[in-house]
């Protein structure tokens, strides 16, 4: 993230029983434009906020919903423990920052900025990873599509290769999708066959 984010607008939900740090953090949202709801009960689903917090030291594996493909939400842990598993808990279930307990104010906006930058960071890496595995899924139709070039064409390896690349390069398609599209023959390739 290259900036800090505006919270104006952005709903919380304090997974915590209340007591004075959830008054803090209430107090304190309130100041940044944060609306909050403090609940002791699972969280139904992520899209009821835009952040959770979540009380590590008395958490359990079901207060929080699986996480789905977009990672939840930005997850903070509100932690007056320094026991490891309670650390531990917090890191599984996601959490990209800590607001030590007793709450003080000023702990409160750098870790909603870490978390939100920690999360989105996350995702991208996520949404990265998702579109590589994709990529080495389709690479035996290049494979494929390579050896059919050389057939059909008398060509070697490394020129079949190169029509396949330039192909993929002047219709601006990636070379999995060109692949797909000579071996399936839904069209014609001038440039290839």
């Amino acid at each position: 993230m290259s900036r800090t984010p505006n919270f104006t607008g952005w709903h919380a939900v304090i997974l915590h029983r209340g007591d004075a740090n959830t008054e803090r953090l209430e107090r304190q949202f309130g100041l940044l434009g944060i609306r909050a709801t403090c609940q002791w009960a699972p969280l139904a689903g992520w899209d009821s906020a835009d952040l959770v917090l979540v009380d590590a030291d008395q958490g359990w594996d079901d207060l929080l919903p699986a996480k789905p493909d977009t990672l939840g939400k930005p997850l903070v842990a509100l932690l007056g423990s320094e026991a490891p598993g309670r650390i531990a808990w917090a890191l599984q279930q996601g959490a990209s920052a800590i607001i030590p307990k007793p709450v003080t104010a000023s702990a409160i906006y750098p870790a909603l900025v870490m978390a939100v930058s920690i999360h989105e960071e996350r995702r991208a890496v996520a949404q990265q990873m998702q579109y590589l595995e994709e990529r080495v899924r389709m690479r035996p139709l290049v494979h494929a599509a390579v050896e059919k070039l050389r057939t059909a064409r008398g060509l070697d390896e490394e020129q079949a290769y190169a029509m396949l690349r330039d192909c993929a390069m002047d219709r601006r398609l990636s070379m999995e999708q060109v692949s797909a599209i000579f071996l399936g023959g839904a069209e014609p390739l001038p440039e290839v066959g």
